[in-house]
């Protein structure tokens, strides 16, 4: 046995080689028996791809690869030592102190310098030998080591490798199950680290992808007691949902589950998705065929290189003299003994003739991980090929750019490399230095196929391609089973989550003014739209308005065209008998403008009926105080005109001032004008325009939901606009109840007493039902009803109570519209200043 043993390859570049050419020891000693496959295989694939390279005339042409191989002996700590070789080169050493016998400094010859290492095998060895290598930038590039950590880029940012790591074959089988609509699975291991670290590595990356729920996670034990794999079944049966079985199992185990469930009789029923050691074997479902009918496994992509082949089994001791295990291997593959000078042969052991062959004289199968070896060193060659490209163009053989190797910049080019490798697929390292996995996806079929047997129905390379019409199911069904928690919801409904498990879920109906916006939540629509009937989306609101034929509008504009029509005959007659002594003592150019006020408020019924627009908005505004504001403008003139008169008759015998039909109409326009500026004042802060307002008639039932056309006149506004005439009306009142006492035959103080007191007892009535109904949906046709009425029975009562008796007169009494004896201004006064103490004793009614 040869310990501590380096095999040099001389070349213009030196690759370093790590490889398991012994096993592990026994105690006490590093290195154990030879290691015919796994040591020798990969070491001469790595010898092997080294003289491809350096006679291919486009890779690396002019320059040499040469190599330094180390021997593992399949145990970390020993590799680390013998890799503290591989940095030798780069570690500077003090020789200040040291002189030959003659006194001159000592030539030390400087170890050749590694530039990439090829390894390891085992993924202990490759974590410690990389902490190593990181420090000295030395890029490493294994072929067998598959452990996820090393994916860590942060702690192994110098470690690449051709093969995929274990977290692959999990991620295909989770991308498997998604494919199929499946994310209520169950998983099955066998115990030991290949089941157990199999199910933990899907587990975590069904968690990391979610969509994807773990129903049962069962293992099966080392030393399984009688009618275990029944309860297996059984426990399976409790959540029978979740009809996928993940399993990583030996073949026994594989198979004795298979026989539970058929002895179950749940032919079928379970879809079992297998890892490679299920694969394309045939032993794990014998004489169950039925029951694995369906399976979908998984089974890594290889390929036997026939060049490697060819070249192996052409080895001999003759021409195999660089590798320096060779004669080691020779003898155990032939058990035979090789003669050494001083060295007697065991008697026991034939003697080697070095004319055995390989492949002839013993059996002979190329080591699955050869082809890997390969690509690995491939690797290494064409990122110093583009290294070389980069920065010794033109240049024949190594430059000085590239003297020494800069080990990050090399590392660049090992990352961006893309090329065929030895099976004729790509070789190609991500962010994190993996190779792409690449993994065959086989079922089991039955049906429909001349053998029954396991058909390739995909492929999985970093990503997956499934071939779905190639599948089928127990009898020959196409479609694909379900293994769901919960199915989905229907429309217009929305997922509410069982806690914990996050597959399953209730559906809730989206209620209210809500749509489906997804399959988790609900959204209200917005407040201009409703959801459709099955609740999957919004649509418009319909626009309403008040119409003509509606009950709300009929009373209204019935009440103001009789309004309107009692008006015109009041005017007409006015007109009609213009000179008569009744209509000049009413005072006609008053008369005239308190009628054109009431006309104005029978008028603004149709105009709070009518459609809005931008025009109609603007006559509402204008007329809805305006109206109010001519007729109480009026009356207020006339009351306060009788009231100065009267208290000015105390004082003095002389008229007040301002009492003339000229003065009167002027005060009257200026109470007026101040209505007429805060509506121009409004018009000017805020134009007339429509609304829509959505939330007026918004019920419980969306159905029933509209949208309502009106101005953009708010409740307080209407107030507003509304309480100058207000205000109009009480200091009308008040000069009514001042001037109650004066005599009946000289003024109409006391109509319009009798005019505001009804009046104010109709807008007493008009507040609460117009406030009270501000939450109806019936709100705007109860308001508008409400506040046109009330207007209208204001404007009834003033011309009833006012203008009525007159025109009785004057139609059917024409003998009392006749000129009465004149009384001067000063003796009426002095009567009524006279009889003033007998209106304090006994009332006006007696006096």
């Amino acid at each position: 046995m040869i310990i501590n043993a380096v095999n040099r390859i001389p070349g213009d570049i030196t690759l370093g080689g790590l490889f398991p050419i012994h096993a592990r020891g026994p105690h006490g000693l590093p290195c154990g028996e030879i290691k015919k496959e796994k040591g020798i295989h990969r070491m001469e694939a790595m010898l092997y791809a080294l003289d491809q390279i350096n006679s291919d005339p486009e890779l690396l042409p002019n320059i040499t690869l040469g190599a330094r191989i180390l021997d593992t002996c399949s145990r970390d700590t020993y590799a680390l030592e013998q890799s503290l070789t591989f940095v030798q080169a780069l570690i500077q050493k003090d020789t200040s102190d040291i002189r030959c016998s003659n006194g001159e400094p000592p030539i030390i010859r400087k170890p050749e310098r590694v530039i990439g290492v090829i390894g390891a095998s085992a993924s202990s060895v490759s974590i410690m030998v990389a902490n190593v290598l990181r420090l000295f930038e030395i890029p490493q590039i294994s072929y067998a080591s598959t452990a996820p950590e090393l994916s860590d880029n942060n702690r192994y940012d110098f470690f690449s490798r051709v093969v995929p790591p274990d977290s692959y074959q999990a991620q295909a089988m989770v991308d498997i199950v998604k494919a199929m609509g499946w994310n209520y699975v169950s998983t099955l291991a066998s115990e030991g680290s290949y089941g157990e670290s199999g199910v933990d590595s899907f587990q975590q990356i069904s968690r990391e992808a979610g969509g994807l729920c773990i129903a049962q996670s069962l293992k099966i034990p080392r030393e399984p007691k009688p009618g275990e794999f029944d309860k297996i079944i059984k426990r399976l049966m409790e959540t029978s949902n979740a009809r996928g079985v993940i399993i990583f199992a030996n073949e026994d185990d594989i198979k004795r589950v298979l026989e539970a469930a058929k002895r179950a009789n749940l032919t079928g029923h379970f879809l079992f998705v297998g890892s490679d050691s299920w694969g394309a074997k045939s032993s794990p479902i014998l004489d169950q065929e039925d029951v694995a009918e369906g399976a979908v496994t998984i089974l890594p992509k290889r390929a036997s290189i026939e060049g490697f082949d060819q070249y192996f089994t052409s080895r001999s001791l003759e021409n195999n003299r660089r590798n320096i295990w060779f004669a080691e291997f020779w003898e155990d593959d032939f058990r035979c003994k090789l003669t050494r000078p001083g060295i007697k042969i065991d008697s026991e052991k034939k003697k080697c003739t070095g004319e055995e062959r390989i492949n002839r004289d013993t059996a002979y199968e190329q080591e699955g991980k050869v082809q890997f070896v390969i690509d690995a060193v491939y690797a290494m060659a064409h990122a110093l090929h583009s290294m070389h490209l980069d920065l010794c163009p033109g240049a024949m053989g190594v430059c000085d750019k590239m003297d020494p190797v800069e080990g990050r910049l090399l590392l660049n080019y090992i990352r961006s490399v893309n090329f065929n490798g030895s099976a004729g697929t790509g070789v190609l390292f991500n962010e994190n230095g993996d190779a792409p996995g690449r993994y065959d996806i086989f079922q089991y079929q039955m049906s429909n196929t001349t053998i029954p047997g396991y058909r390739v129905i995909g492929q999985w390379t970093n990503n997956l391609r499934l071939n779905m019409e190639e599948m089928q199911w127990s009898g020959g069904d196409r479609q694909i089973p379900d293994s769901v928690c919960s199915f989905p919801c229907n429309p217009g409904e929305r997922k509410k989550m069982v806690k914990g498990v996050p597959c399953c879920w209730h559906c809730e109906l989206c209620d209210g003014y809500q749509y489906q916006l997804d399959e988790m939540n609900c959204e209200t629509c917005p407040f201009n739209m409703r959801p459709t009937p099955n609740r999957t989306s919004c649509r418009s609101t319909p626009i309403i308005k008040l119409e003509w034929h509606s009950p709300w509008a009929i009373i209204p504009v019935f009440l103001a065209i009789l309004g309107i029509l009692a008006t015109s005959f009041v005017v007409i007659t006015f007109i009609r008998f213009n000179d008569t002594p009744i209509v000049r003592a009413s005072g006609r150019e008053l008369s005239y403008v308190l009628l054109t006020g009431i006309f104005l408020i029978y008028l603004i019924t149709f105009l709070m009926i009518a459609e809005p627009g931008a025009v109609v908005c603007a006559f509402r505004r204008l007329l809805l105080g305006l109206g109010m504001a001519i007729t109480y403008s009026a009356m207020l003139t006339k009351t306060n005109r009788i009231y100065r008169i009267f208290e000015q008759g105390k004082k003095s015998v002389s008229p007040p001032k301002f009492i003339s039909p000229t003065s009167q109409l002027a005060i009257t326009f200026i109470l007026m004008s101040v209505q007429l500026l805060g509506v121009f004042v409004w018009f000017a802060v805020i134009p007339p325009h429509t609304i829509i307002d959505y939330e007026e008639q918004r019920p419980p039932n969306p159905e029933m939901a509209r949208g309502v056309l009106k101005c953009d006149m708010s409740d307080l506004s209407l107030i507003c606009c509304l309480s100058y005439s207000i205000v109009l009306m009480v200091t009308c009142t008040v000069y009514a109840v001042k001037s109650r006492g004066v005599p009946e035959t000289f003024n109409e103080a006391k109509p319009i007493g009798f005019t505001m007191y009804t009046t104010c007892i109709v807008w007493l009535a008009f507040v609460p039902i117009f406030f009270g109904t501000a939450q109806s949906t019936e709100k705007m046709f109860i308001q508008t009803t409400t506040l046109t009425v009330s207007m209208s029975l204001s404007a009834s009562v003033s011309l009833g109570m006012l203008y009525i008796p007159k025109v009785y007169v004057i139609i059917f009494h024409p003998e009392q519209n006749v000129q009465k004896r004149k009384r001067s201004f000063k003796a009426v006064v002095q009567a009524f200043i006279s009889l003033q103490p007998y209106y304090r004793v006994f009332g006006a009614k007696y006096c």
